[in-house]
């Protein structure tokens, strides 16, 4: 078990490992779309890639999902055949958004032997959901 010090250091030199690695600018909040972010998740279960709808309303939420929805065959067909399409995804705090995502499973950020295959995962996956999200990001405003 790591401390919450130990454990907040290796997140910080895993992320610093990953910019390093993969020098790249990414979308990532800034997409442009206040209710959409682009995101890269890795805990000490999973890590995962994902289109986020924020938006509070839940009447905004299900327009700019439904949205994602109507895009769903092109994702799954051309860019990412694993995405999840997750209308009401439960954050750890509790908080409801709509997400779709990849994931991959049984990776820890604690675990730094995982770190290579957590690395290259988020970054070809990113990729493919930038290339998604820019060809289409005119569909959302």
């Amino acid at each position: 078990m790591f401390s919450k010090a130990e454990s907040k250091k290796l997140r910080q030199q895993f992320w610093t490992s990953f910019g390093i690695v993969f020098r790249r600018k990414w979308v990532l909040y800034n997409t442009g779309i206040k209710e959409l972010q682009l995101k890269f998740t890795f805990n000490r279960k999973f890590a995962q890639v994902s289109i986020d709808v924020l938006d509070e309303d839940p009447l905004i939420r299900a327009y700019y999902f439904e949205k994602l929805l109507s895009l769903k065959n092109i994702l799954l067909s051309e860019y990412l055949p694993e995405a999840i399409f997750d209308e009401a995804y439960e954050l750890p705090e509790g908080k409801i958004i709509s997400r779709v995502y990849v994931q991959l499973d049984n990776v820890s950020i604690h675990n730094r032997n995982q770190w290579p295959e957590a690395m290259k995962f988020l970054n070809d996956n990113m990729e493919k959901m930038e290339d998604f999200f820019m060809e289409y990001k005119d569909l959302f405003r």
